[in-house]
């Protein structure tokens, strides 16, 4: 079981290893693997582990990859710039780690527990307000990251029917990481990652602020969060305390399958903000500061394994997706919870994660279910793009609400995540551009957003 390996003839073994320094090459792929109690010293490692992060969930650019390369440090407590050295010397030499076999790691966001210090290992252990599960494929060089809202039910062990988001809170990272595996038809975790509360804020203000498209106007005071939203509608920069404030807004009719949807589209502006060139002066603060913020059982070789990975990344290889489900009915339960749907879970898993059936097949045949959403500059565009698509055979297709960002290209956004559906579509109208994301209308397997590039096709198709 062979996943992270060296090239280098002086280490030539497996280097996916556990805490206990077990290596994975003795652990049979059906025995789970250990996971430790955090060591919280503040090592590099922990903090080249916060680069790969980002690398992996938040980017795909060679830019930004290089730029880890280049400035984080090796494990041990050593200043900054002897880190930036001795990561130099490595660059030069050539990075010698590669990733051997698909790898899945759970990331979680975690709640602020009340009264525990900052410094404490007791920041780790309250509820994953954010858990995405990272798929990493040398096959074919992507990486896919499925959205799990916090609100989804699902049965702990010991604890009985109640939401995902209690799992770390009752059992840490293994009880987490054996939850999503019973979740999800089995699928293996092989590795988690934890991220306390103040790590996101920090992080955009470090990047000076992301740039993102804030749907509606936000604002209310939530007094038992402490927590004060005033964002107008728009595009804006937003700081670190703004964007929190965009992530965690739940005053909609989306509760938090919208959050959902505002934490993807700040990966994408983070994705993007991390691309830049200009941002290669910041990144050394980023890795010092960032250290105290995460706690994961990879280890070195493999966060090197996972950014020499990176650097081979397209933008395109890279996609999102969210756990297939609804909300529950107000008189279903007690709590509102988000109820996964086992078909969605299980084309999800096969076309992201390769679970299930190989044969090429998809685990839905239901007829594809499309929203259009007019963002051109022609009040009627939407309407004249659900008649087109209509003469096309499309019969399942609704018009919703007008989204307010004028856009100049067509999207077609995958919301739950059926991308075959939106290749076959893409084919039959012939232009527009995939958006592998959950960001669409809620209720479509399919949304499109139509663009200004409409107004260029109309004509040829009205000769048709």
């Amino acid at each position: 079981m062979e996943q992270l390996k060296s090239q280098s003839t002086s280490r030539q073994q497996a280097v996916l290893e556990n805490r206990d320094g077990q290596s994975a090459s003795t652990v049979s792929t059906s025995v789970p693997i250990p996971l430790k109690n955090p060591v919280r010293s503040i090592t590099i490692s922990r903090s080249l582990f916060w680069g790969f992060t980002f690398l992996i969930a938040a980017t795909a650019s060679a830019t930004i990859g290089t730029t880890l390369a280049l400035i984080a440090p090796l494990p041990g407590a050593v200043a900054p710039a002897e880190g930036q050295k001795i990561f130099n010397d490595l660059w030069r030499s050539g990075f010698q780690y590669y990733v051997g076999r698909p790898v899945n790691i759970l990331v979680m966001g975690i709640d602020k527990v009340p009264d525990v210090p900052d410094n404490s290992d007791e920041v780790f252990s309250g509820r994953s307000d954010t858990m995405l599960l990272l798929r990493i494929d040398p096959s074919d060089q992507t990486v896919n990251l499925l959205s799990i809202p916090r609100d989804t039910q699902v049965e702990i062990p010991g604890i009985g029917v109640t939401k995902i988001n209690q799992a770390n809170a009752s059992g840490g990272p293994a009880l987490a990481r054996q939850v999503v595996t019973n979740t999800l038809s089995g699928i293996e975790v092989d590795r988690y990652v934890r991220v306390s509360t103040n790590a996101f804020r920090e992080l955009v203000d470090l990047l000076g602020g992301v740039d993102i498209y804030v749907p509606q106007p936000m604002s209310y005071v939530d007094n038992t969060q402490k927590l004060k939203i005033d964002l107008a509608q728009g595009w804006q920069t937003l700081n670190g305390d703004q964007a929190e404030q965009f992530a965690r807004f739940r005053h909609d009719n989306l509760g938090d399958i919208g959050r959902v949807q505002r934490q993807q589209a700040l990966i994408k502006a983070l994705r993007s903000k991390l691309a830049s060139p200009l941002m290669l002066p910041r990144v050394p603060s980023l890795i010092t500061m960032m250290q105290k913020y995460i706690d994961t059982n990879l280890s070195v070789e493999e966060m090197l394994a996972l950014v020499n990975f990176g650097l081979k990344l397209d933008k395109n290889d890279f996609k999102m997706v969210m756990l297939p489900g609804r909300f529950s009915a107000p008189n279903e339960f007690a709590a509102s919870y988000w109820i996964m749907d086992p078909q969605g879970r299980d084309r999800v898993l096969q076309d992201y994660f390769k679970v299930g059936s190989t044969d090429g097949s998809s685990a839905v045949s239901a007829p594809v279910k499309i929203a259009v959403q007019n963002a051109s500059s022609q009040p009627e565009a939407g309407n004249q793009f659900v008649s087109y698509l209509a003469s096309l055979g499309y019969e399942n297709v609704y018009l919703t609400q007008d989204w307010a960002d004028h856009q100049g290209k067509t999207q077609i956004i995958v919301q739950r995540g059926d991308l075959r559906s939106a290749n076959a579509l893409q084919s039959a109208i012939g232009f527009g551009g995939i958006e592998a994301a959950s960001v669409g209308d809620l209720d479509s397997d399919l949304t499109i957003r139509v663009g200004d590039d409409w107004l260029a096709q109309q004509p040829l198709k009205s000769k048709k």
